[in-house]
């Protein structure tokens, strides 16, 4: 991370697309959430929306959870 966005460097070296202020891009939809545009990669929290704080980041941290847990086991019971 940093303190402004990601760092660069890290998105560069997976490949993943950043968006307009230099974060993660990734989708929020319930089909495929949270996936960027490198095949099993996800970003959540601070690392997709920018500094905030950190109830966003709790929040999108469990969302990922389930979207990760749906992506890997076809379905998921963890809470939406």
């Amino acid at each position: 991370m940093g303190f402004v966005n990601p760092v660069a460097t890290v998105l560069d070296a997976f490949g993943v697309d950043k968006d307009a202020r230099g974060n993660a891009q990734a989708g929020v939809d319930e089909d495929g959430g949270y996936t960027t545009n490198v095949d099993k990669v996800f970003a959540a929290g601070d690392m997709r929306r920018g500094q905030s704080l950190v109830v966003w980041a709790i929040r999108e941290g469990r969302q990922a959870a389930r979207a990760i847990d749906q992506y890997l086991m076809g379905s998921s019971v963890l809470p939406r």
